[in-house]
C-alpha cells in the first residue's frame, strides 16, 4: 500500500478475493449467518406460541392484540433496519453487528418476562428492531469478506438458513406446548428466554470476526485495513496455501473521506443507478408479498380447508421449511456459474408459474393437505433461492459506502409493500371460505413473481465472480479510476 497526500493506493480488495475458502470464512458464515436461524426460530415460534400467549396461562390477549404484537415486530424490524443500517455505514460493520445482536438478545429474554399486552408488544418491537438492524450489518459484512467466486452461493445459503430456524421453531413448539413436558404457564416464557440465551453464543463467536477491511478503506483508514488483511492471510496460510500470483494483483486508488450524506445516497439510488434501484425494489417487494402471504396464512389453509388439527400444524411446517432451505443450498452454486441474471429470472419464473398451477389445483379441490404441502415445498424450493438472491442483489449492486443503508431501504420498502399487504389480503380471502376467492390471491402472487422474472431478465447485472469494486465503484474511489461504463 502506498499513500500520497489524500489519495492512497491499495490491493486489499484483490487480496481478499484471491483467498481460498478457508476455516476463517466458515467462521464468518457461522458467526454472522446464525442470525437468520434465530430470525426463523423467532417468527415460527411466536406463531406457534400465539394460542398459549393468548390463553389463561399466558397474558390473556385477544386475537386482535396478538395481531398488534406481530405488527409491532414488523414495524420494529423496518425501523431497526433503517436506523441501524445508517449507523452501520457510518460506524462500521463489526460494531453494529455486535450491538444489534445484543438488542435482539435482551429484548427476546424480556419478552419471556412480559406481564401484560403493552409490555409484550414493546419487547416484540425491540426484538424486531434488533433483527432488522442485523440485515444491513450482516449482509454487508458477508459480501465484503467472502471471496468473489463464492459470494453468491455463500450469501444464498446463509439467507436460506432462516428455514433451519423455522424448522427448529416448529419442533420446539411441539415440546414447549406439551403440558406433560412443560408447565403451560411457563412453556411459552421459557421458549423466549432460551431463544435469547442462544444469542449469547453469537455474541461470543462474533468477537473473532474483524472489521471489514473494505469499509475501513472507504473511510480513510487503510493502515487498519492492511493490518486486518495481513492477519486474515496469516490465519488462512496456517492451514491452506495461498494461490500463486501469476501477475501482480490489481491496485485501486482511494480518496480519504469519512462520511456519506443522505444527498449522496439519494443520488446513488436515483441518478447513478436507477435501473438497479428498480430491480431491487421489484425483487424485494414481490418476494415479500409471495412469502408473507403464504407463510403467515399457512396454518389457516391447513386447518380450515383440510381439517388439520392446530397442534399438528408443526409437522406440516417441517417439509415446507426443508424445501425453502434446500433451494438456496443446492442451487446457490449456479448463481456463481450460470450467473445472477439468468438464475434469478428462472427461479422467480418457476416459482410464479407453479404457484398459479397449485392455486388452480386448490380451487378445484384436487389436493389433499399432504399434496398441498408437497406442492408448496417444490414452489418454495425455487422461490427461496430467488428471494435469497434478492438480498444478495441489493447488497452487491451499490457502492460500499451506501451498502448497509441501501439493503435496509430495500428491505423496509419490500416489507411494508409486500409483507404488510400479502397476509392482510390472503387473510380476507380465506375468511370468505371460498376456494375460488383464494385462487385470486394465488394468481396475484404468482403473477407478481412472473413479473419480477421479466424485470430481472431485463435489468439484471452480471455480478457473478466479480469484485465488489468492479460491480459498483466506491464513492471514495479516485475519479480517474472510476469506469465509465457501469450500468
Amino acid at each position: 500500500m502506498q499513500a500520497r497526500g489524500d489519495v492512497f493506493t491499495t490491493d486489499i480488495p484483490a487480496r481478499l478475493d484471491r483467498l481460498p475458502f478457508s476455516r476463517f470464512h466458515w467462521l464468518v458464515v457461522f458467526a454472522l449467518g446464525i442470525t437468520w436461524i434465530l430470525d426463523g426460530l423467532e417468527v415460527t415460534l411466536v406463531g406457534a406460541l400465539a394460542p398459549a400467549i393468548a390463553g389463561p396461562d399466558g397474558l390473556g390477549l385477544t386475537a386482535q392484540q396478538i395481531g398488534w404484537t406481530a405488527s409491532a415486530y414488523i414495524v420494529g424490524a423496518v425501523l431497526g433496519a433503517l436506523v441501524f443500517g445508517r449507523l452501520t455505514d457510518a460506524f462500521g460493520r463489526r460494531r453494529l453487528f455486535t450491538i444489534t445482536v445484543v438488542v435482539y438478545m435482551l429484548a427476546t429474554i424480556a419478552s419471556g418476562f412480559a406481564w401484560d399486552f403493552w409490555s409484550f408488544m414493546f419487547f416484540r418491537f425491540l426484538t424486531g428492531a434488533g433483527i432488522g438492524g442485523e440485515y444491513g450489518a450482516i449482509n454487508s459484512a458477508i459480501d465484503e469478506l467472502i471471496p468473489a467466486r463464492r459470494r453468491g452461493q455463500t450469501a444464498l445459503a446463509i439467507n436460506g438458513s432462516f428455514w433451519v430456524g423455522a424448522a427448529l421453531g416448529a419442533v420446539g413448539s411441539l415440546v414447549v406446548l406439551d403440558p406433560e413436558v412443560v408447565d403451560p404457564a411457563w412453556g411459552w416464557r421459557l421458549a423466549f428466554i432460551i431463544g435469547g440465551l442462544l444469542a449469547l453464543i453469537v455474541v461470543f463467536v462474533r468477537r473473532y470476526i474483524p472489521e471489514s477491511p473494505r469499509w475501513l478503506l472507504t473511510h480513510g483508514r487503510p493502515e487498519e485495513a492492511e493490518a486486518i488483511v495481513r492477519e486474515i492471510e496469516a490465519r488462512v496460510e496456517r492451514r491452506t496455501a495461498l494461490p500463486p500470483m501469476i501477475r501482480p494483483l490489481p491496485r485501486l486508488r482511494f480518496v480519504r473521506r469519512t462520511r456519506t450524506d443522505w444527498r449522496e445516497i439519494w443520488l446513488t439510488l436515483v441518478r447513478h443507478h436507477p435501473r438497479r434501484t428498480v430491480l431491487g425494489f421489484v425483487l424485494m417487494a414481490t418476494q415479500a408479498f409471495c412469502y408473507n402471504a403464504i407463510f403467515f396464512t399457512y396454518a389457516l389453509i391447513l386447518t380450515r380447508f383440510y381439517g388439520v388439527q392446530p397442534q399438528a400444524v408443526g409437522w406440516f411446517m417441517l417439509p415446507f421449511a426443508l424445501g425453502n432451505f434446500l433451494g438456496p443450498l443446492l442451487l446457490g452454486r449456479l448463481f456463481d456459474t450460470i450467473g445472477r441474471r439468468t438464475m434469478i429470472s428462472a427461479t422467480y419464473a418457476l416459482a410464479g408459474a407453479l404457484l398459479c398451477l397449485t392455486g388452480w389445483g386448490f380451487a378445484e379441490g384436487m389436493l389433499t393437505a399432504e399434496a398441498q404441502t408437497a406442492a408448496w415445498m417444490v414452489i418454495f424450493f425455487f422461490a427461496s433461492a430467488g428471494a435469497s438472491a434478492a438480498y444478495l442483489t441489493v447488497g452487491e449492486l451499490f457502492p460500499l459506502e451506501t451498502r448497509a443503508i441501501t439493503i435496509a431501504i430495500f428491505y423496509a420498502v419490500g416489507t411494508l409493500l409486500g409483507g404488510a399487504a400479502g397476509p392482510a389480503l390472503f387473510g380476507a380471502l380465506i375468511d370468505t371460505g371460498e376456494r375460488g376467492q383464494i385462487l385470486i390471491g394465488y394468481l396475484l402472487g404468482g403473477g407478481l413473481m412472473l413479473l419480477a422474472s421479466v424485470v430481472a431478465l431485463a435489468l439484471g447485472v452480471r455480478a457473478e465472480r466479480k469484485g465488489l469494486e468492479e460491480i459498483a465503484p466506491p464513492l471514495s474511489l479516485a475519479p480517474e479510476d472510476v469506469p465509465r461504463d457501469v450500468p
